[in-house]
Protein backbone atom coordinates (compact mmCIF):
# COMPACT_ATOMS: atom_id res chain seq x y z
CA UNK A 1 0.00 0.00 0.00
CA UNK A 2 2.80 2.08 1.01
CA UNK A 3 4.53 1.63 -2.31
CA UNK A 4 1.18 2.09 -4.69
CA UNK A 5 0.92 6.09 -2.78
CA UNK A 6 4.04 6.89 -3.60
CA UNK A 7 3.32 6.04 -7.58
CA UNK A 8 -0.34 7.36 -7.38
CA UNK A 9 -0.42 10.51 -5.36
CA UNK A 10 1.88 12.50 -7.93
CA UNK A 11 -0.76 11.96 -10.35
CA UNK A 12 -3.68 12.64 -8.23
CA UNK A 13 -1.95 15.74 -6.68
CA UNK A 14 -1.19 16.90 -10.80
CA UNK A 15 -4.28 16.47 -11.76
CA UNK A 16 -6.40 18.09 -8.99
CA UNK A 17 -4.46 21.00 -9.00
CA UNK A 18 -4.81 21.72 -12.63
CA UNK A 19 -8.46 21.67 -12.09
CA UNK A 20 -8.11 24.02 -9.34
CA UNK A 21 -6.37 26.56 -10.93
CA UNK A 22 -8.99 26.77 -14.18
CA UNK A 23 -11.31 27.04 -11.63
CA UNK A 24 -9.48 30.05 -10.09
CA UNK A 25 -8.92 31.37 -13.26
CA UNK A 26 -12.46 31.28 -14.40
CA UNK A 27 -13.65 32.47 -10.81
CA UNK A 28 -11.26 35.49 -11.47
CA UNK A 29 -12.24 36.24 -14.95
CA UNK A 30 -15.70 35.84 -13.46
CA UNK A 31 -15.01 38.48 -10.99
CA UNK A 32 -12.79 40.97 -12.46
CA UNK A 33 -15.84 41.12 -15.45
CA UNK A 34 -18.46 41.94 -13.03
CA UNK A 35 -16.37 44.58 -11.34
CA UNK A 36 -15.48 46.15 -14.70
CA UNK A 37 -11.47 45.78 -14.56
CA UNK A 38 -11.61 43.07 -17.24
CA UNK A 39 -13.35 42.07 -20.98
CA UNK A 40 -14.92 39.24 -21.23
CA UNK A 41 -12.04 36.26 -22.35
CA UNK A 42 -13.58 33.01 -23.16
CA UNK A 43 -12.48 30.11 -21.18
CA UNK A 44 -11.12 28.05 -23.54
CA UNK A 45 -8.38 30.89 -23.09
CA UNK A 46 -7.55 29.74 -19.84
CA UNK A 47 -6.50 26.43 -20.93
CA UNK A 48 -3.02 27.12 -21.85
CA UNK A 49 -2.60 29.03 -18.86
CA UNK A 50 -3.49 25.86 -16.87
CA UNK A 51 -1.11 24.26 -18.71
CA UNK A 52 1.81 26.88 -17.96
CA UNK A 53 0.56 26.21 -14.19
CA UNK A 54 0.98 22.36 -14.61
CA UNK A 55 4.20 22.87 -16.26
CA UNK A 56 5.34 24.99 -13.29
CA UNK A 57 4.57 22.90 -10.73
CA UNK A 58 5.80 19.91 -12.01
CA UNK A 59 8.80 20.91 -12.89
CA UNK A 60 9.51 22.29 -9.44
CA UNK A 61 8.39 18.89 -8.12
CA UNK A 62 5.34 20.59 -6.07
CA UNK A 63 3.58 17.58 -5.42
CA UNK A 64 6.71 16.51 -2.84
CA UNK A 65 5.09 17.47 0.46
CA UNK A 66 7.70 16.18 2.83
CA UNK A 67 6.59 14.25 5.73
CA UNK A 68 8.40 16.38 8.35
CA UNK A 69 7.76 19.88 6.62
CA UNK A 70 5.38 22.51 7.62
CA UNK A 71 2.53 24.14 6.53
CA UNK A 72 4.39 27.24 6.00
CA UNK A 73 6.71 25.49 3.59
CA UNK A 74 4.30 24.00 1.56
CA UNK A 75 3.32 27.72 1.16
CA UNK A 76 6.58 29.06 0.76
CA UNK A 77 6.48 26.44 -2.41
CA UNK A 78 3.15 27.93 -3.88
CA UNK A 79 4.24 31.26 -3.50
CA UNK A 80 7.80 30.60 -5.61
CA UNK A 81 5.29 28.54 -8.25
CA UNK A 82 3.14 31.36 -8.04
CA UNK A 83 5.87 34.30 -9.32
CA UNK A 84 7.00 32.23 -11.92
CA UNK A 85 3.30 32.13 -13.19
CA UNK A 86 2.20 35.42 -13.12
CA UNK A 87 5.94 36.42 -14.76
CA UNK A 88 4.55 34.45 -17.67
CA UNK A 89 1.23 35.20 -17.67
CA UNK A 90 2.66 38.64 -17.82
CA UNK A 91 5.28 38.56 -20.87
CA UNK A 92 3.23 35.46 -22.71
CA UNK A 93 -0.71 35.44 -22.11
CA UNK A 94 -1.73 37.56 -25.27
CA UNK A 95 -5.43 38.30 -24.16
CA UNK A 96 -3.89 40.89 -21.44
CA UNK A 97 -1.70 42.75 -24.11
CA UNK A 98 -4.09 45.13 -24.60
CA UNK A 99 -5.89 45.12 -21.68
CA UNK A 100 -5.93 48.82 -20.54
CA UNK A 101 -6.02 47.92 -16.30
CA UNK A 102 -2.69 44.96 -17.10
CA UNK A 103 -1.14 45.56 -13.94
CA UNK A 104 -4.83 45.61 -12.05
CA UNK A 105 -5.92 42.48 -13.58
CA UNK A 106 -2.51 40.69 -13.01
CA UNK A 107 -3.49 41.69 -8.97
CA UNK A 108 -6.25 40.40 -8.81
CA UNK A 109 -5.75 37.24 -10.82
CA UNK A 110 -2.30 36.72 -8.09
CA UNK A 111 -4.72 37.20 -5.48
CA UNK A 112 -7.42 34.71 -5.83
CA UNK A 113 -4.74 32.29 -6.84
CA UNK A 114 -3.03 32.94 -3.57
CA UNK A 115 -6.25 32.03 -1.58
CA UNK A 116 -7.42 29.22 -3.73
CA UNK A 117 -4.23 27.39 -4.35
CA UNK A 118 -3.33 28.18 -0.70
CA UNK A 119 -6.24 26.73 0.78
CA UNK A 120 -5.94 23.22 -1.67
CA UNK A 121 -2.26 22.63 -1.06
CA UNK A 122 -2.73 23.42 2.69
CA UNK A 123 -5.53 21.39 2.80
CA UNK A 124 -3.84 18.41 0.98
CA UNK A 125 -1.09 18.77 3.70
CA UNK A 126 -3.45 18.37 6.19
CA UNK A 127 -5.22 15.01 4.80
CA UNK A 128 -1.87 13.44 4.25
CA UNK A 129 -1.20 13.92 7.94
CA UNK A 130 -4.71 12.79 8.81
CA UNK A 131 -3.74 10.09 6.27
CA UNK A 132 -0.82 9.06 7.93
CA UNK A 133 -1.63 9.42 11.61
CA UNK A 134 -4.23 6.01 10.72
CA UNK A 135 -1.21 4.29 9.44
CA UNK A 136 -1.04 4.57 6.00
CA UNK A 137 1.44 5.94 3.96
CA UNK A 138 4.31 5.33 6.53
CA UNK A 139 8.06 4.74 6.57
CA UNK A 140 9.99 1.69 8.05
CA UNK A 141 13.09 3.01 10.35
CA UNK A 142 15.37 1.61 12.58
CA UNK A 143 18.11 3.56 14.28
CA UNK A 144 21.66 1.85 14.21
CA UNK A 145 23.50 2.55 17.51
CA UNK A 146 21.72 3.77 20.69
CA UNK A 147 22.81 6.43 23.29
CA UNK A 148 23.33 10.35 23.20
CA UNK A 149 20.02 12.21 21.34
CA UNK A 150 18.84 9.11 19.44
CA UNK A 151 16.07 7.78 22.51
CA UNK A 152 14.87 11.65 21.66
CA UNK A 153 14.14 10.63 17.75
CA UNK A 154 12.26 7.61 18.92
CA UNK A 155 9.88 9.75 21.18
CA UNK A 156 9.27 11.99 18.03
CA UNK A 157 7.92 8.70 15.79
CA UNK A 158 5.87 7.70 18.79
CA UNK A 159 4.55 11.32 19.43
CA UNK A 160 4.23 12.84 15.84
CA UNK A 161 2.33 9.79 13.89
CA UNK A 162 1.92 12.50 11.32
CA UNK A 163 4.83 11.73 10.06
CA UNK A 164 4.29 8.55 9.19
CA UNK A 165 7.37 6.71 10.14
CA UNK A 166 7.05 3.37 11.48
CA UNK A 167 10.00 3.11 13.54
CA UNK A 168 10.77 -1.00 13.99
CA UNK A 169 13.76 -0.18 16.99
CA UNK A 170 17.40 -0.24 17.50
CA UNK A 171 20.56 -2.13 16.38
CA UNK A 172 23.10 -1.62 19.29
CA UNK A 173 26.07 -3.32 21.05
CA UNK A 174 25.37 -2.61 24.21
CA UNK A 175 21.43 -1.44 24.84
CA UNK A 176 19.10 -4.00 25.94
CA UNK A 177 15.42 -2.26 26.05
CA UNK A 178 12.71 -3.92 24.52
CA UNK A 179 12.78 -2.12 21.15
CA UNK A 180 16.73 -3.41 20.73
CA UNK A 181 16.22 -5.94 17.85
CA UNK A 182 20.11 -7.06 18.27
CA UNK A 183 23.63 -6.10 17.78
CA UNK A 184 25.27 -3.91 15.12
CA UNK A 185 26.40 -6.91 13.45
CA UNK A 186 22.97 -8.61 13.55
CA UNK A 187 21.14 -5.53 11.17
CA UNK A 188 23.32 -6.81 8.48
CA UNK A 189 21.94 -10.04 8.52
CA UNK A 190 17.89 -8.50 9.41
CA UNK A 191 17.89 -5.49 7.49
CA UNK A 192 16.99 -7.28 3.91
CA UNK A 193 13.75 -8.93 5.76
CA UNK A 194 12.95 -5.52 7.05
CA UNK A 195 11.78 -3.62 3.99
CA UNK A 196 13.13 -0.69 5.76
CA UNK A 197 13.23 2.92 3.73
CA UNK A 198 15.66 5.19 6.71
CA UNK A 199 18.28 4.17 8.48
CA UNK A 200 19.46 6.60 11.36
CA UNK A 201 22.76 6.43 12.36
CA UNK A 202 23.64 7.26 16.04
CA UNK A 203 26.53 9.87 15.26
CA UNK A 204 29.02 8.30 17.84
CA UNK A 205 29.32 4.93 15.84
CA UNK A 206 32.77 4.34 14.71
CA UNK A 207 33.69 5.89 10.96
CA UNK A 208 33.91 2.14 9.55
CA UNK A 209 30.93 0.85 10.66
CA UNK A 210 29.22 4.19 9.29
CA UNK A 211 31.06 3.40 5.79
CA UNK A 212 29.56 -0.13 5.75
CA UNK A 213 26.01 0.66 6.65
CA UNK A 214 26.21 3.92 4.42
CA UNK A 215 27.33 1.32 1.93
CA UNK A 216 24.51 -1.17 2.29
CA UNK A 217 21.86 0.75 2.22
CA UNK A 218 23.15 2.44 -1.25
CA UNK A 219 22.91 -1.05 -2.29
CA UNK A 220 19.60 -1.82 -1.44
CA UNK A 221 18.04 1.65 -2.08
CA UNK A 222 17.23 2.92 1.25
CA UNK A 223 17.60 6.43 2.89
CA UNK A 224 20.32 6.83 5.64
CA UNK A 225 20.42 10.17 7.72
CA UNK A 226 22.81 11.16 10.53
CA UNK A 227 21.51 12.15 14.20
CA UNK A 228 23.51 15.00 15.34
CA UNK A 229 24.85 15.03 18.86
CA UNK A 230 23.50 16.97 21.93
CA UNK A 231 25.53 19.78 21.18
CA UNK A 232 23.56 20.84 17.58
CA UNK A 233 20.17 20.36 18.99
CA UNK A 234 19.24 23.47 19.12
CA UNK A 235 16.05 24.09 18.56
CA UNK A 236 16.85 25.47 15.16
CA UNK A 237 17.05 24.49 11.77
CA UNK A 238 20.34 23.89 10.84
CA UNK A 239 21.89 25.01 7.46
CA UNK A 240 24.86 23.68 5.98
CA UNK A 241 27.41 25.68 3.77
CA UNK A 242 29.69 24.14 1.01
CA UNK A 243 33.85 25.11 0.66
CA UNK A 244 34.37 23.03 -2.69
CA UNK A 245 34.15 19.04 -1.59
CA UNK A 246 33.83 20.19 1.89
CA UNK A 247 31.28 20.80 4.56
CA UNK A 248 30.48 22.63 7.57
CA UNK A 249 26.81 22.97 9.44
CA UNK A 250 26.16 26.24 10.44
CA UNK A 251 24.83 26.40 13.49
CA UNK A 252 23.36 29.58 14.58
CA UNK A 253 21.79 30.55 11.15
CA UNK A 254 17.95 32.14 11.98
CA UNK A 255 15.46 32.27 8.95
CA UNK A 256 15.56 36.35 8.67
CA UNK A 257 19.93 35.64 7.39
CA UNK A 258 17.83 34.34 4.42
CA UNK A 259 17.71 37.22 2.25
CA UNK A 260 14.54 36.55 0.48
CA UNK A 261 13.15 36.17 4.13
CA UNK A 262 14.40 39.31 5.40
CA UNK A 263 12.90 41.20 2.04
CA UNK A 264 9.28 40.02 2.26
CA UNK A 265 9.36 41.00 6.10
CA UNK A 266 10.40 44.42 5.52
CA UNK A 267 8.19 44.69 2.22
CA UNK A 268 5.45 43.65 4.04
CA UNK A 269 6.42 46.04 7.23
CA UNK A 270 6.76 49.28 4.94
CA UNK A 271 3.91 48.67 3.12
CA UNK A 272 1.67 47.95 6.33
CA UNK A 273 3.21 51.05 8.23
CA UNK A 274 2.76 53.32 5.18
CA UNK A 275 -0.78 52.40 5.35
CA UNK A 276 -1.15 52.99 8.96
CA UNK A 277 0.63 56.50 8.70
CA UNK A 278 -1.24 57.79 6.00
CA UNK A 279 -4.30 56.74 7.19
CA UNK A 280 -4.38 56.73 10.52
CA UNK A 281 -1.83 58.55 12.19
CA UNK A 282 -1.88 61.55 9.65
CA UNK A 283 -5.07 62.69 11.64
CA UNK A 284 -4.33 60.49 14.70
CA UNK A 285 -0.68 62.76 15.76
CA UNK A 286 -2.21 66.04 15.65
CA UNK A 287 -5.71 64.83 17.22
CA UNK A 288 -3.92 63.23 20.03
CA UNK A 289 -0.94 66.26 20.06
CA UNK A 290 -4.08 69.00 21.17
CA UNK A 291 -5.21 67.04 23.92
CA UNK A 292 -1.77 66.18 25.31
CA UNK A 293 -0.53 70.00 24.97
CA UNK A 294 -4.32 70.94 27.00
CA UNK A 295 -4.03 68.80 29.77
CA UNK A 296 0.20 69.75 30.83
CA UNK A 297 3.39 71.12 29.41
CA UNK A 298 5.58 68.87 27.38
CA UNK A 299 6.70 68.01 23.68
CA UNK A 300 3.70 65.39 22.41
CA UNK A 301 6.27 63.05 21.61
CA UNK A 302 8.43 61.01 24.31
CA UNK A 303 11.50 60.01 22.71
CA UNK A 304 13.78 57.37 24.53
CA UNK A 305 16.72 55.59 23.73
CA UNK A 306 16.45 51.95 23.27
CA UNK A 307 18.08 48.97 21.89
CA UNK A 308 17.72 47.54 18.44
CA UNK A 309 18.83 45.37 15.93
CA UNK A 310 22.39 44.37 16.63
CA UNK A 311 22.01 46.03 19.61
CA UNK A 312 21.97 49.75 17.84
CA UNK A 313 20.99 52.43 19.74
CA UNK A 314 17.84 54.17 18.39
CA UNK A 315 15.07 56.82 19.37
CA UNK A 316 11.90 55.24 19.96
CA UNK A 317 8.42 57.35 20.01
CA UNK A 318 5.55 57.11 22.02
CA UNK A 319 2.80 59.55 22.74
CA UNK A 320 4.38 61.08 26.03
CA UNK A 321 1.90 59.87 28.45
CA UNK A 322 3.49 61.35 32.19
CA UNK A 323 4.25 64.43 33.33
CA UNK A 324 7.87 65.31 32.52
CA UNK A 325 10.21 63.24 35.15
CA UNK A 326 13.42 62.11 35.86
CA UNK A 327 12.51 58.25 36.14
CA UNK A 328 11.29 57.89 32.46
CA UNK A 329 14.30 55.17 31.28
CA UNK A 330 14.61 53.64 35.00
CA UNK A 331 11.72 53.41 36.53
CA UNK A 332 8.63 51.63 34.84
CA UNK A 333 5.14 52.31 34.83
CA UNK A 334 2.85 50.48 37.38
CA UNK A 335 -0.43 50.62 37.95
CA UNK A 336 -2.19 53.78 39.61
CA UNK A 337 1.21 55.68 38.75
CA UNK A 338 0.82 59.05 39.44
CA UNK A 339 3.15 60.31 36.83
CA UNK A 340 0.56 59.65 34.41
CA UNK A 341 -1.46 61.61 32.89
CA UNK A 342 -5.41 61.67 32.51
CA UNK A 343 -5.25 61.01 28.33
CA UNK A 344 -1.85 59.18 29.35
CA UNK A 345 -4.13 56.63 31.08
CA UNK A 346 -5.98 56.23 28.11
CA UNK A 347 -3.46 56.54 25.76
CA UNK A 348 -1.72 53.84 27.99
CA UNK A 349 -5.10 51.68 28.16
CA UNK A 350 -5.79 51.14 24.61
CA UNK A 351 -1.76 50.92 23.18
CA UNK A 352 -2.50 53.87 21.48
CA UNK A 353 1.01 55.49 23.18
CA UNK A 354 2.46 53.38 20.57
CA UNK A 355 1.10 54.03 17.55
CA UNK A 356 4.04 56.83 16.80
CA UNK A 357 6.52 53.58 16.26
CA UNK A 358 5.31 52.74 13.17
CA UNK A 359 7.21 56.01 12.31
CA UNK A 360 10.32 53.65 13.58
CA UNK A 361 9.40 51.31 11.17
CA UNK A 362 9.35 52.96 8.62
CA UNK A 363 13.04 54.43 9.02
CA UNK A 364 13.90 50.76 9.40
CA UNK A 365 14.82 50.59 13.60
CA UNK A 366 11.68 48.52 14.51
CA UNK A 367 9.61 45.75 12.71
CA UNK A 368 5.97 45.27 13.11
CA UNK A 369 6.84 41.82 14.76
CA UNK A 370 9.36 40.99 16.95
CA UNK A 371 11.01 41.05 20.19
CA UNK A 372 10.04 44.53 22.20
CA UNK A 373 12.61 46.54 22.53
CA UNK A 374 13.76 47.44 26.20
CA UNK A 375 15.28 50.91 27.98
CA UNK A 376 18.86 50.88 27.79
CA UNK A 377 19.25 50.84 31.84
CA UNK A 378 16.91 47.05 31.58
CA UNK A 379 19.05 46.10 29.38
CA UNK A 380 22.17 46.39 31.04
CA UNK A 381 20.27 45.34 34.07
CA UNK A 382 19.03 41.81 32.09
CA UNK A 383 22.05 41.16 30.01
CA UNK A 384 24.24 39.93 33.55
CA UNK A 385 20.87 38.24 35.05
CA UNK A 386 20.18 35.81 31.74
CA UNK A 387 21.53 33.73 29.76
CA UNK A 388 21.32 34.53 26.22
CA UNK A 389 19.37 38.08 27.05
CA UNK A 390 21.29 39.51 23.94
CA UNK A 391 20.12 37.20 21.01
CA UNK A 392 16.52 38.72 21.16
CA UNK A 393 18.71 41.60 19.38
CA UNK A 394 19.61 39.46 16.54
CA UNK A 395 16.75 41.14 14.21
CA UNK A 396 15.07 44.54 14.06
CA UNK A 397 12.58 45.17 17.37
CA UNK A 398 8.96 44.97 17.04
CA UNK A 399 5.97 47.16 18.27
CA UNK A 400 4.12 43.63 19.03
CA UNK A 401 5.49 40.55 19.73
CA UNK A 402 5.03 36.78 20.65
CA UNK A 403 5.78 37.19 24.63
CA UNK A 404 3.10 40.02 24.43
CA UNK A 405 0.94 38.02 22.92
CA UNK A 406 1.06 35.10 25.26
CA UNK A 407 0.78 37.15 28.66
CA UNK A 408 3.87 38.88 29.14
CA UNK A 409 3.21 42.94 28.44
CA UNK A 410 3.46 45.27 30.91
CA UNK A 411 5.40 46.05 34.14
CA UNK A 412 8.09 43.64 34.96
CA UNK A 413 7.19 42.28 38.67
CA UNK A 414 9.63 39.51 38.91
CA UNK A 415 12.36 37.17 37.19
CA UNK A 416 9.78 35.00 36.29
CA UNK A 417 8.41 37.34 33.63
CA UNK A 418 11.23 38.61 31.84
CA UNK A 419 12.97 34.78 31.52
CA UNK A 420 9.77 33.90 29.43
CA UNK A 421 9.88 36.85 27.80
CA UNK A 422 13.58 36.09 26.38
CA UNK A 423 12.64 32.52 25.89
CA UNK A 424 9.25 33.32 23.65
CA UNK A 425 11.62 36.15 21.95
CA UNK A 426 14.26 33.68 21.29
CA UNK A 427 11.64 30.84 19.99
CA UNK A 428 10.10 33.81 17.43
CA UNK A 429 13.87 34.46 16.50
CA UNK A 430 14.80 30.84 15.91
CA UNK A 431 10.94 29.80 14.25
CA UNK A 432 10.27 33.03 12.51
CA UNK A 433 7.84 32.51 9.63
CA UNK A 434 5.55 34.95 7.64
CA UNK A 435 2.70 33.24 9.11
CA UNK A 436 3.89 33.47 12.61
CA UNK A 437 3.64 36.87 12.35
CA UNK A 438 0.18 36.61 10.77
CA UNK A 439 -0.85 35.24 13.68
CA UNK A 440 0.40 37.57 16.22
CA UNK A 441 -1.23 40.24 14.77
CA UNK A 442 -4.02 38.99 15.14
CA UNK A 443 -3.75 37.54 18.39
CA UNK A 444 -2.54 41.04 18.82
CA UNK A 445 -5.99 42.62 18.04
CA UNK A 446 -7.59 40.16 20.31
CA UNK A 447 -5.91 40.99 22.80
CA UNK A 448 -6.23 45.08 22.61
CA UNK A 449 -10.31 44.25 22.86
CA UNK A 450 -10.39 41.63 25.34
CA UNK A 451 -7.53 41.67 27.49
CA UNK A 452 -6.04 45.06 29.06
CA UNK A 453 -5.43 43.74 32.14
CA UNK A 454 -1.49 44.48 32.14
CA UNK A 455 -1.78 47.83 30.02
CA UNK A 456 -1.11 50.98 32.42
Amino acid sequence: MKRRFDIYFPWLFTLTDFLVVLFTLWLADFLLEKLGILNEIAFFAYLPLAGAWLLISVLRKDYKIGRTEDYDHTLSNLGITLFWFLAVMAILWTPLELEENRWLQMLGFGSLLLIFMGSFRVGTHMALRVYRIQGKNYRNAVIVGKGGTSPRLADVFRIRKDFGINFLGYFDDLADCNQTRGGISTFFEQAPRLDLDLIYIHEHLEPGLVKKVIDFADENYIKVKMIPGGSLQLEKNLSFSRYGDFFVINVNDIPLDHPINSLAKRAFDLMFASLVTLFILSWLIPLVGILIKMESKGPIFFIQKRNGVNNRVFNCLKFRSMTPNDYADTQQATKNDPRVTRIGAFLRNTSLDEMPQFLNVLSGDMSIVGPRPHTIPMNETFKTQIERYNSRHKIRPGITGLAQVRGYRGEIENPHQIRSRVRLDYFYINNWSFLLDMEIMVKTVYELIFNRENAY
